[in-house]
């Protein structure tokens, strides 16, 4: 039986107070089962990284990221980290998420539908699927 790691769960915490605009505008949308009934918490911890939300019963991590995470390399080892224990992940950019809400929220379905299966690259947006080595 697994018992409460309060480490994860404080830190955790401490994330979810300090998100930025587009972390709860979106949040806004997901909560509550409010994105076609699919259910996403916050800060769901994945090794030793933290997804800003995670979809647990798809496997799909959503992660809304400002223009100092454009081409990093640490969110490329993170990601890589992430398919390889079989989550997806979908980043999106502050921007898009404020300002294009509806198109980042029909992205989400695609990939919870399985509509959108293969790796995507754009300025605002990356899809890595999962690995399943």
């Amino acid at each position: 039986m697994r018992g409460p790691q309060d480490n994860k769960t404080n830190r955790a915490r401490s994330l979810r107070q300090s998100d930025n605009d587009a972390e709860a505008k979106l949040w806004n949308e997901l909560r509550n089962r409010r994105l076609n009934g699919f259910k996403f918490v916050r800060q769901f911890p994945i090794g030793r990284y933290y997804a800003d939300f995670a979809c647990r019963e798809n496997f799909l991590v959503v992660e809304v990221d400002g223009s100092q995470h454009a081409d990093s390399d640490y969110d490329r080892r993170r990601d890589d980290f992430m398919t390889s224990q079989g989550w997806s992940v979908a980043r999106f950019a502050n921007t898009g998420v404020l300002t294009e809400m509806s198109s980042v929220l029909d992205t989400i379905v695609a990939i919870l539908d399985g509509r959108l299966t293969e790796s995507a690259e754009a300025s605002d947006f990356r899809f890595a699927p999962a690995r399943h080595d």
